[in-house]
């Protein structure tokens, strides 16, 4: 995988509004090679580029997300909240961040949001959507909280470059990572330690961590072995591209 030291959180969640298309290409003109982005399946098998339970925060629509029919997420203005300049920016769905995301050349984290348990029926869509239009497998990276959807995508497919994602490393962190065959865990970096951070990498996996905003918040994580930040600002840190 061609994965860099920078990656922008959400596109790049303080300089547009979080997980649109103005967002993505915000990313883009930073400099960043990757963006993390999340997908939310909401009804009816829609497929949308969403963080929240609910649509109040992003939108200017109401309810929880997973029940709302596509065509009504659709229909939400989900930049003004951020800015005037942003009014009318809409909620993408999966295939439209995917075309820009490879349209602007940029390398895809995609995380799968959903805490429920049906993954069965939940994951199987989101990998027929980028086995159809994701190109290249060495800047695809699916990451998740949700560890039985990550067993599911590993079932799947073998291939793949999967990250666990953890708030604090949890006691069974190398039995996790070794049952998908994990290619990273990506974790809180305020809640990780350096004993943590050596043992991760002592193990073979890369180690990501969020959300960072800050040159000075991970400064001393670079030294325990961090590859990557997330970070809402990618203009912080690239730098480190150079």
């Amino acid at each position: 995988m061609q994965l860099s030291k920078v990656m922008g959180h959400r596109g790049a969640a303080f300089l547009a509004p979080e997980n649109t298309l103005a967002s993505i290409k915000a990313a883009a003109k930073t400099g960043v090679k990757w963006v993390e982005i999340d997908v939310y399946p909401i009804a009816q098998g829609g497929l949308v580029i969403f963080h929240d339970d609910t649509l109040d925060r992003c939108t200017n629509g109401s309810g929880v997300t997973a029940d709302a029919e596509l065509k009504t997420v659709l229909s939400l203005d989900a930049g003004a909240w951020f800015g005037s300049e942003f009014s009318g920016e809409g909620v993408p769905t999966l295939e439209q961040a995917i075309e820009c995301i490879q349209d602007l050349g940029l390398g895809l984290n995609l995380e799968i949001k959903y805490e429920g348990t049906d993954v069965e029926a939940v994951v199987p869509p989101i990998l027929a959507t980028l086995k159809a239009l994701w190109q290249d497998p060495e800047m695809l990276m699916i990451s998740s909280f949700n560890y039985p959807a990550l067993e599911v995508c590993h079932r799947l497919n073998s291939a793949l470059y999967l990250a666990y994602l953890v708030e604090d490393v949890p006691q069974d962190w190398q039995e996790k990572l070794s049952g998908i065959a994990a290619y990273s865990l990506n974790c809180d970096y305020s809640q990780l330690t350096e004993t943590q951070a050596r043992a991760v990498k002592e193990a073979g996996y890369k180690l990501l961590c969020y959300t960072a905003n800050t040159t000075d918040a991970v400064k001393d994580h670079w030294q325990w072995g961090m590859d990557a930040v997330i970070t809402d600002d990618p203009n912080q840190f690239m730098h480190l591209e150079s």
